[in-house]
């Protein structure tokens, strides 16, 4: 029985479960997102929040246990520098999980792990709060103006039109006439002679 034994195997040996961990962490505090099977996202996103948790100390003792566990400095440095800080007022939930669907090939659920609000500028971003603002004035923005921009594009197109109707009729009538100069004869005589031909 596997009576308190949480987690998920994966299907590997411990050391290898324990390396993809660390490498997935490592690639989450890169690249702010990597996209995953939805089970490795759930045991990724318990080991990356429990090293931004020690990040958030920022002391030497921690980053030092930060490194045992991911051994690329320039990582660590990322964690400890630029996201531990962003999330200094949050107590957990540093990660969000989003569902994509399934795979092709082998019907594998796949989902996105992302920071949450990360701000790349060094800020704690307010992202819900401008997003509302902006999808509420979007809408009004764009209703205002395809009104106007269809009404001009259709003048435009008005008078296009009418310009090349009327270039038409003025061609047909000096053709009728016999007025056209003897350049566009041949070219208007061999276009119809073709028509005929075929």
């Amino acid at each position: 029985m596997r009576h308190r034994k949480d987690g998920r195997k994966l299907g590997r040996t411990a050391s290898h479960r324990k390396a993809m961990l660390a490498n997935m962490a490592a690639n989450l505090f890169l690249h702010k997102q990597i996209r995953t099977t939805h089970p490795k996202a759930l045991e990724a996103r318990r080991f990356a929040e429990a090293l931004i948790t020690k990040a958030k100390k920022g002391d030497l003792h921690s980053r030092r246990l930060v490194l045992k566990v991911i051994p690329h400095k320039d990582v660590v440095k990322i964690l400890f520098d630029e996201i531990a800080p962003q999330y200094a007022d949050r107590n957990g939930g540093y990660t969000r999980i989003i569902k994509l669907g399934q795979r092709k090939n082998d019907a594998a659920h796949v989902s996105i792990l992302a920071l949450v609000d990360f701000d790349p500028s060094g800020s704690v971003s307010d992202a819900p709060a401008k997003a509302k603002t902006k999808k509420a004035a979007a809408p009004v923005a764009v209703e205002e103006a395809p009104a106007e921009v269809v009404a001009e594009v259709a003048e435009e197109v008005a008078e296009v039109v009418v310009e090349d109707a009327e270039a038409e009729v003025v061609v047909e009538d000096a053709v009728a006439e016999g007025v056209v100069p003897d350049e566009e004869k041949p070219t208007q005589e061999s276009e119809e002679s073709e028509t005929e031909k075929s």
